[in-house]
This record gives C-alpha cells, structure tokens and sequence, in this order.
C-alpha cells in the first residue's frame, strides 16, 4: 500500500507541476486536491495508537489539504484563507511536536538557527508585503515554532532515529518550501517556485504523515 501511494503520489506531482507550468487551473485544482489527500490516507495507514501525537498530526494535514485548495483557487482573498488554514496546521504540529519532545540542546540551536532564518526572511519581504504584512508576520512566527520545536524532537534521544528524522527532515523541508511560496506571491510569479518549492512541500507531509508510524508514543 506505501509503494501504491508514494507511486500514486510522485504521478500526481508530475501532473500537478504540468498544470503549473501551463497555468492551467481547471487542471490544477483537482489535481492538487487528489495529491494532498493521499498524504491524509498515508497519515491514516500509519495509525497503530490513537494518542494526541497522532490526533494533532492528522488534524494539521488536513488544515494543510485546505490550505492547498485555498491556494489553488485564483481570487486574491484565496491566498489569505490558505495562509490561515497552513498556519493553522503548524499549530497542530508544533503541539504534536511538543507532546513528544520536551526541551534539549538542540532546541537552542534550533532558536538561534530559525531567529536568523526568520529574521533574514522578514526583511527580505518586508518592501513587497504591503497589506499583507500582519499576516505574513504571523505565519513566519508560528512556522518558526514549527521548526524549533522539530529542532527538539530531533535531540530526543528517546525517539527511534527514524521518526526523529522524518520529524525534522519534513519540518526543514516544509520551511524551504515555504520560501518558495512566499517569492512566488510577493516578489516574482516564476514557474521555478512551484517547480522546486512543491516537491519539497509533499516531500514534507509525507515524511510528517509517516512519522506517526515510527515515534514512540
């Protein structure tokens, strides 16, 4: 059943960066719909214990699959409602996150790497953002506690290697595709944003949707 998805995912994506490049959006949206939920499916097959891990995981890729339909969708006001479902479902892992891995050395270096990350990021799309500002700043705060709290699961050495890895592998991947995202919307519409920010974007839900297999919970 992994191999049918993982094989069901990476043809999807291919479609999807198809549709991309033509601007097609009649072909887009339902392809990005089918693409987004095999990563809830994937979560939902990795089910061994309902725990909050699981529970708050789930619900955050489900507020990302209605991120990604929001954003596929071509009014302006589309992009905010997808901004608010995606930080919505950052919350919920960095709750997940958090259930699992308390604090460690590695969650400074997570503050210090992310603050700078954060920092050089906000200023380089500080001129572009315009009335979208507020909001801006409120997704890059929580992505950033996304991240650092992944930082902490990663130092939990009490967690198997291999959710630790996907945990934060995803987390990493998830914060560079969002990148994309944003010069995409506020500096330069560009194919190359989607063709490199999408893979590393579904490369992180499923590494995500896959962790809830592998943590010890």
């Amino acid at each position: 059943m992994i191999i049918i998805l993982l094989v069901s995912a990476i043809v999807l994506l291919v479609g999807l960066l198809f549709f991309e490049k033509r601007e097609n959006r009649k072909g887009m949206l339902p392809t990005k719909t089918v693409l987004s939920l095999l990563f809830i499916i994937t979560a939902i097959s990795q089910i061994h214990l309902m725990q909050p891990y699981t529970l708050f995981i789930i619900i955050g890729l489900l507020f990302c699959l209605g991120g990604d339909v929001f954003l596929a969708l071509p009014q302006d006001r589309m992009f905010l409602f997808g901004l608010i479902s995606f930080l919505l479902g950052h919350v919920c892992y960095v709750i997940g996150f958090i259930w699992i891995a308390g604090p460690s050395k590695m969650t400074l270096i997570g503050i210090i790497v992310t603050m700078v990350l954060g920092g050089f990021i906000y200023a380089w799309l500080k001129p572009h953002l315009g009335t979208m500002k507020k909001p801006v700043i409120a997704y890059i705060l929580v992505i950033s506690f996304m991240f650092i709290s992944a930082w902490s699961v990663l130092g939990m050495q009490q967690q198997p290697f291999m959710a630790r890895f996907l945990i934060f592998t995803g987390a990493a991947s998830f914060y560079i595709s969002d990148i994309f995202v944003a010069r995409d919307r506020f500096l330069k519409n560009d194919f190359i944003n989607r063709l490199l920010g999408l893979p590393l974007y579904y490369m992180a839900q499923f590494m995500i949707a896959f962790s809830i297999g592998m943590v010890r919970l």
